[in-house]
């Protein structure tokens, strides 16, 4: 399973490239709005630091034309660009449009397997659903997964499940186990992915036993 971190932070992001572990980037308007500066310069640094992973930028207007051009815009930014759009039902003809023109998509705010069904169909590259903000509703946002990559395996559907709004280590363990082909993660999340408790204990137990052999210098 790929990994994304949900950043807009530029030292955040190089942090997480350093890593070898992130494989793209997703951004919304809440993460840009935290951050200073031109928007656009900040976007094509991003796009330029991850590159040739792909930088998820999300749409903000509603009108369908309006939408369609903005997307075209936001495209245009870098080739490793995806434009996040909301699964709606006014935006249906707009990606079509976009998707026969080779702008790669990502269809974001997904919650029913029926939503993804129908993005498969249109053959956008991702589907963003938001598993955390399911379950925060008493809905079980990890059957909502598995559904999806069920019904994408029985029809050959090559979009890709992209698991979003994602808020444990747990989470991330249980969407890989679903089949999800990518888990984006907010920093914090990703930044615990491999600590664990029994493993902070273990090195103290080694360190402390090693001192005890009076060794300044090893080998």
């Amino acid at each position: 399973m790929k990994l994304f971190l949900d950043s807009a932070n530029v030292d955040s992001i190089k942090k997480g490239i350093q890593t070898g572990l992130v494989d793209g980037i997703t951004t919304n308007p809440t993460l840009l709005s935290k951050e200073s500066g031109n928007l656009r310069d900040l976007l094509v640094t991003i796009c330029k630091t991850v590159y040739p992973h792909d930088v998820s930028i999300e749409v903000t207007e509603r009108d369908p034309q309006a939408l369609y051009e903005q997307a075209k815009t936001i495209a245009q930014i870098a080739p490793n660009v995806v434009v996040k759009i909301p699964c709606y039902t006014e935006y249906l003809p707009v990606i079509k449009k976009l998707v026969a023109e080779g702008v790669g998509i990502n269809i974001t705010l997904l919650f029913s397997a029926v939503q993804g069904l129908l993005m498969g169909k249109l053959g956008v590259k991702y589907i963003s659903p938001f598993v955390g903000r399911l379950d925060d509703i008493d809905s079980d946002g990890l059957q909502l997964i598995k559904d999806l990559r069920t019904i994408y395996n029985t029809y050959g559907v090559k979009t890709q499940i992209l698991a979003a709004s994602l808020r444990s280590v747990s989470h991330v363990h249980q969407v890989a186990l679903a089949g999800a082909d990518i888990a984006t993660l907010p920093v914090t999340l990703f930044e615990s992915l491999a600590d664990h408790p029994l493993t902070t204990k273990g090195m103290a137990k080694f360190e402390e036993d090693w001192h005890k052999l009076g060794i300044s210098k090893f080998p």
